[in-house]
């Protein structure tokens, strides 16, 4: 092996070659005008590699044309050959007359019920605050804020993808009566440009908004698709972010006017639309709109749902987009729109009669209606001159009074099915082991007493259509909001009389009275109502004393979490439903009288309808059958 020796010419070659390396630097370091002509240069090459690649990347979204504007008027400072080729980079879009506006600067409009702040950059709103609601911690609502919400318009021009979202608007602001207006123009000449117009209406969340293009016919190429992109993200504003957030939803009217749909309210979900006249971006309780008065062709739209832990504190909850098609006119655009930012209210809704109810989880078909044209009508007057609290308990002994009759039949058929218990046993015991015609001569007793399980059954359905309106009332009744009563200091969301030091999965970190208290009238009303059911169960029949202690503990855990306000009215209306029951028991219901009329009605030929007919026909075929297979 050869040894290696410690060569001191070598060494000293090096030291010798570094420091004539170090010499040179030096003397060709640039001077600092250099330095700003290799910045400015820099800059221009940035600018020409951007473009490259979004023309190479179809669709891309992301050209980053503000960095070119930035650095359009940083180099106008120091060096007027970079500002010549950046400008010539740019083209028609670089039009120097709208330098002024290309800074970070914005625009405020307000009336009574809006504020919104609108940037030059983009020339879209980046602020958009409720005057006078709160959220639960007490500060205002923005429903925009700190970047959660963009609107670009996208186009070829010059053989460039652009997006407006990058370039700067000029601002100009005036009035049209009472309204306000505010014109943001992206110009490529003195008269040439892109307008987007707000107009803002005195005491209105509803705001006119369109936009227009003039003189772009040689520089917008119509013949590419043209989009209007509108992404949105959603704040939490209600403690629970768990039902707020089952009540965040994107829906939207399609096929020009003739259909309202929606995406899911739970994952991620999109869908692509034809003809679309409106979308609402639903954060429960407040709602962000885009209207416009020529449908949009066709519109792609996405919901992400962003909870995904709901035990920590999450900020936002769903996460929308909006890529609507724009079709030109006369080689320009034209779009006259409306844009709404306000309460999920349905009598705001129903006020601009443009199908906006329709955006509301009001129920479909009977519950929809009994929502649209009793409840909420209802509700609204008594809310008119009662505390919110007492609103809900009056119109709770309303509705149960209305839905008195239907509770009479049924109680009456069940005390009927009492009073022949006794002859029920009897049948039983006779036919002790012939399941077939213990119900066949059950059903010729009931039939003859007039007292059919199904005639107790079917009152009860007749209130299931009643109960699921007011299941879907209370939830999204905007006049609960922030009203107090009793300990709940806020009847949309729940009522808290201790908090857990830990989290339980289904119930979370609180303890809600209402609940509790609902929990306990529905069992009271279950043993009412479940006891004589379980007496005369026949087999094979559901378990009803599982169901009267399943139905209240459903009650306690899945509804720790929802408004107080329906907890309130299942509280009540339970009370209600056993008061009525006791006063018809012992005051207006003689099972001596009952029964007595039963026997009567023995004595008598009974004729049975076409259905009982059958059913006495195909039981008397099996029970003949039956026979047969003995006999062999």
């Amino acid at each position: 092996m050869e040894e290696k020796k410690f060569d001191l010419n070598s060494i000293i070659g090096f030291v010798l070659i570094g420091g004539i390396l170090l010499y040179m630097l030096w003397q060709n370091a640039p001077t600092e005008e250099e330095l700003k002509a290799q910045e400015a240069e820099k800059a221009t090459t940035e600018i020409i590699e951007n473009e490259r690649k979004a023309e190479e990347v179809k669709g891309q979204e992301d050209i980053t044309l503000t960095k070119a504007t930035s650095e359009l008027a940083v180099v106008n400072t120091g060096d007027s050959l970079g500002l010549t080729k950046l400008q010539n980079r740019l083209g028609s879009f670089a039009y120097s007359g709208t330098l002024p506006s290309a800074t970070e600067a914005t625009t405020v409009i307000e009336n009574a019920v809006l504020k919104l702040t609108i940037s030059n950059k983009g020339g879209y709103i980046i602020e958009a605050e409720l005057i006078g609601p709160t959220i639960y911690d007490g500060t205002p609502v923005y429903l925009i804020k700190d970047g959660n919400s963009s609107l670009n318009l996208q186009f070829n021009a010059e053989n460039r993808l652009l997006n407006t979202q990058d370039l700067f608007f000029e601002p100009s602001v005036s009035t049209n009566g009472e309204n306000k207006v505010l014109s943001m123009k992206l110009k490529t000449s003195a008269n040439n440009f892109i307008e987007y117009r707000y107009e803002l209406l005195p005491n209105d969340f509803m705001l006119n908004f369109s936009i227009k293009t003039q003189g772009l016919e040689n520089v917008m190429n119509t013949s590419q698709p043209i989009y209007l992109d509108w992404n949105f993200i959603g704040y939490r504003h209600a403690k629970s972010i768990t039902y707020e957030n089952r009540y965040s939803r994107l829906t939207y009217e399609h096929e020009n006017g003739g259909k309202h749909s929606k995406l899911s309210p739970t994952g991620d979900d999109d869908e692509l639309e034809k003809e679309v006249t409106w979308m609402n971006f639903r954060q429960h309780f407040f709602s962000s709109m885009i209207l416009t008065d020529t449908p949009f062709k066709e519109v792609a739209l996405s919901s992400q749902d962003l909870v995904k832990d709901e035990e920590i504190d999450t900020i936002y909850t769903k996460k929308y987009g909006a890529r609507m098609l724009l079709e030109p006119k006369s080689g320009g655009l034209s779009y006259d729109m409306n844009m709404y930012y306000g309460p999920t209210d349905y009598k705001v809704f129903k006020s601009y009669d443009r199908n906006l109810d329709e955006a509301m989880p009001m129920g479909w078909g009977i519950f929809g209606f009994l929502n649209k044209h009793i409840i909420i009508p209802l509700f609204s007057f008594l809310n008119g001159f009662l505390p919110a609290g007492i609103a809900i308990i009056m119109l709770t002994i309303l509705i149960k009074l209305a839905m008195s009759p239907v509770q009479y039949k049924q109680y009456l058929s069940q005390a009927k099915l009492k009073v022949l218990k006794p002859e029920l046993d009897e049948i039983k015991e006779k036919f002790k082991g012939n399941k077939m015609k213990i119900q066949q001569e059950t059903m010729k007793l009931q039939t003859i007493a007039g007292a059919s399980p199904l005639k107790g059954c079917l009152p009860a359905i007749l209130q299931i259509p009643v109960f699921y309106a007011l299941f879907t009332f209370f939830p999204s009744a905007f006049d609960l909001r922030q009203k107090s009563f009793l300990w709940a200091d806020d009847l949309s969301s729940f009522d808290v009389v201790a908090e857990l030091p830990f989290y339980i999965p289904f119930y979370g970190d609180h303890v809600s009275l209402f609940p509790i208290l609902a929990s306990i009238a529905i069992f009271i009303y279950m043993m009412m109502t479940t006891g004589q059911s379980m007496q005369q169960q026949q087999e094979g029949m559901p378990n009803m004393k599982f169901i009267m202690y399943l139905s209240p503990l459903m009650m306690l855990v899945f509804f720790n979490n929802y408004a107080s306000g329906l907890s309130l009215y299942y509280f009540v209306s339970n009370l209600i439903t056993i008061g009525i029951m006791l006063v018809i028991k012992n005051f207006i219901i003689d099972e001596d009288k009952i029964h007595a009329k039963i026997q009567e009605n023995k004595k008598k030929p009974k004729k049975q309808n076409k259905f009982q007919r059958k059913m006495s026909e195909m039981m008397e075929q099996a029970e003949e059958q039956k026979k047969n297979n003995k006999r062999k």
